[in-house]
């Protein structure tokens, strides 16, 4: 995949991961459209980096017939899609104990964005036989995120989803990748900056960026940032039970140093 001159549509692109892929993707050359929630961070990014601001929430199917509308309109053609918007809130108390308009929204965000979007773009993209669809997942996909069984469960959907586009498109000529990292220091674990004093094992996200634009240019489907991620869901095929067993024992210790009392801080221990 060439970067310079190609055009890319990144979503949740205000902080974070995203903002990180904006930047990584301008210095080599691409035209970005820079889409979140949150219109004023999608215009400081894009004015950043020379790209096209979109605001819109990516939960509406409306919206995302509209960004990529936008992102036409601005480039003509859109050879990249970074699918990153994503959220976590963590559990009261349990898996059942998020509403289903909180599940709905999770499977809306996290899947259906995906899948919407690629929906309008692979058309163009099959037709050029050319394009790269990358969803940015979470290794909660591939193992599990303690204390947030929606996240989990949409992240698994959305390593499924990639999966089949992949196993689908890809004599077409259209690369699919779908990113798995652990902990990254962003606002979604608690960090104000990338720059917080962080513990072992808690990545940037401009190292989450060039490890997936790496991943690209070498044709990976699975890219973990993280490499021990791979190591963990290798384990976890190899004996689900002791993985299982383990997990709880992780758990337990997650919410004795979190005192179990505020589900959001607990995203902050793991």
């Amino acid at each position: 995949m060439r970067f310079d001159g190609a055009t890319a549509i990144v979503t949740g692109a205000g902080q974070g991961i995203g903002a990180a892929l904006a930047r990584a993707l301008a210095a080599r050359g691409v035209y970005v459209l820079v889409c979140d929630l949150n219109g004023d961070h999608a215009g400081r990014i894009a004015d950043e980096i020379g790209g096209v601001p979109y605001q819109g929430d990516l939960s509406d199917p409306g919206d995302i017939v509209k960004m990529v509308a936008a992102a036409e309109a601005a480039f003509g053609q859109v050879d990249m899609l970074f699918s990153n918007a994503g959220f976590a809130l963590g559990e009261p108390d349990g898996p059942t104990s998020r509403s289903d308009a909180h599940w709905q929204k999770s499977w809306d965000l996290h899947v259906m964005a995906h899948l919407r979007a690629a929906r309008l773009l692979l058309p163009k993209m099959v037709a050029r036989r050319s394009g790269v669809l990358v969803n940015v997942a979470s290794a909660a996909g591939v193992l599990s995120q303690i204390g947030d069984a929606a996240y989990s469960a949409t992240k698994h959907a959305a390593v499924s989803l990639a999966q089949s586009l992949a196993i689908e498109h890809g004599k077409d000529g259209i690369q699919v990748s779908v990113v798995c990292p652990l902990y990254v220091a962003t606002t979604l674990l608690g960090y104000d900056s990338p720059d917080d004093l962080r513990p072992e094992g808690v990545i940037t996200p401009d190292a989450v960026a060039e490890a997936t634009l790496r991943g690209i240019e070498e044709g990976r489907f699975m890219i973990f940032p993280h490499p021990e991620a791979q190591t963990y869901f290798a384990q976890r095929a190899a004996d689900t039970d002791r993985w299982i067993a383990g997990m709880q024992r992780l758990r337990d210790h997650v919410f004795e140093q979190a005192d179990g009392s505020d589900p959001a801080s607990i995203h902050k221990f793991i």
